[in-house]
């Protein structure tokens, strides 16, 4: 069986702690593995790792590639499939299936999902109609969600029911008229055969079926709409079936969802940080700084380095109208964190001001910079963890812990870990220009501009 992992999206609802360039299906909310690591872990149980392709984008390329690594598997390069830019989920869908075998079995899993249960079990439940089905996998709702849309199973099939009707996201009472009809929730995990998956497209959105038939696919994602699979051919397919999981499942979609995932203490308050909590429930916080609620009920309170977020419980669905506002003023806080991932490790803003910036650099074993020129600022890097290997204008210097050395503004550069632990670094810049586009690159192990 062939898995699709679809790992493109944002994540905007999640913001301060997820963010455009680092999105919340590559972070572990305290789990030990993120959301991305555990869903390739879960299609293990049902096909092998050449048989799972990730859609993404290139700004995750590496933390894909990096994530997979740290699991241990070598994971083959071009199962990684670079969307040019996002069109929604059935252009993601179909650019992965499109040069499969007609026969295949496809199973398509959002990768910020949390499961817990014995999902195979419904899986080869679900290849038994595949011949005729799309099939989705619906979960059986624990209390009424306006986050969700509903799915009302009809015809009892072999395995599930074929799928009567859909319901957009309600509002709560419909949400409880729903789940008092045996309504399901639509979990956004589908799998079908792919000659029935493309004839359907091709019947009910043509646009996209039509846009693949051109080799170059940059050529064919200017052409394609955006447009979900829900809306694409789901809702408008007479080939649909649902089988009802009876397993947890959780999409992570909101604070509220993460409030739910948790364990509370006995005021049913979630503490992931340094907190003090006086007679204070039913809060979610989430922080690195010590943070104390006194007198505060049904609050969401998320704090990082450069972000604080609070609302209402029940209200964390509008927070992705924030990170809305915060692009149309060109607030970088929409799309970057402090903590800044790169294919050879990651870097942490530690202090700004005018003509200076600090940062601690991580560079992971065996793993380099780019051999680069800054034209505006100099460099100062002094060693706190490992050994460096720095090469400048050619000659090669080794600094160890304590020590550092000075790159002056102009000269070439590069910055390696020869070592088998991470590197640790801090670097001092200064200088009139300080962006990250002052980088001219004159060899680089990832094919970086």
């Amino acid at each position: 069986m062939i898995s699709i992992i679809l790992a493109g999206g944002k994540g905007t609802r999640l913001w301060p702690l997820s963010r455009e360039y680092f999105s919340k299906q590559f972070l572990d909310f305290g789990f030990g593995k993120s959301l991305f690591q555990m869903t390739v872990e879960r299609c293990l149980e049902f096909s092998g790792l050449n048989d799972i392709f990730v859609v993404t984008n290139e700004k995750y390329k590496f933390i894909v590639l990096n994530q997979l690594e740290e699991l241990g598997y070598n994971f083959k390069e071009e199962n990684i499939l670079l969307e040019p830019e996002s069109k929604n989920t059935l252009p993601a869908i179909y650019y992965a299936i499109k040069d499969l075998n007609n026969d295949e079995i496809v199973g398509v899993f959002p990768s910020d999902h949390i499961i817990k249960g014995d999902l195979k079990e419904y899986i080869e439940k679900a290849k038994k109609i595949a011949n005729n089905y799309i099939v989705i996998f619906g979960v059986k709702p624990n209390k009424p969600h306006t986050g969700y849309g509903y799915i009302k199973p009809g015809e009892k099939l072999e395995v599930g029911y074929k799928v009567d009707e859909f319901k957009e996201k309600p509002n709560i009472e419909k949400a409880k008229e729903y789940l008092k009809k045996g309504y399901l929730w639509n979990s956004g995990m589908f799998l079908f055969k792919k000659d029935v998956f493309v004839e359907e497209v091709k019947n009910h959105c043509k646009e996209v079926y039509e846009a693949f038939l051109l080799d170059d696919i940059k050529e064919a994602y200017k052409t394609v709409p955006d447009i979900s699979i829900d809306y694409g051919v789901i809702e408008k397919s007479k080939k649909v079936a649902v089988i009802p999981l009876e397993i947890k499942w959780n999409d992570l979609g909101s604070f509220d969802a993460l409030y739910d995932e948790f364990s509370k203490d006995k005021n049913g308050n979630v503490i992931l940080g340094d907190n003090i909590i006086l007679d204070s429930k039913n809060n979610l916080s989430i922080n690195k700084k010590l943070i104390a609620l006194i007198d505060i009920n049904d609050l969401i309170v998320v704090d990082t380095r450069d972000a604080l977020l609070i609302c209402k419980k029940g209200s964390s669905q509008k927070v992705k109208e924030v990170v809305k506002k915060l692009k149309e003023i060109n607030d970088e806080r929409a799309i970057i964190h402090k903590k800044v991932f790169r294919p050879w490790g990651y870097y942490k803003v530690l202090e700004e001001g005018e003509r200076f910036k600090i940062k601690r650099i991580t560079v992971l074993p065996g793993k380099r910079l780019s051999y680069q020129m800054h034209y505006h600022r100099s460099e100062h890097w002094i060693v706190v963890k490992g050994t460096a290997k720095v090469v400048i204008e050619g000659k090669e210097y080794l600094i160890r812990a304590g020590e550092s050395i000075f790159v002056k503004s102009g000269l070439k550069h590069r910055l390696e870990n020869p070592g088998k632990i991470p590197l640790e670094v801090i670097e001092i810049q200064v200088g009139e220009y300080l962006e990250e586009d002052d980088i001219v690159r004159f060899d680089d192990d990832y094919n970086r501009l």
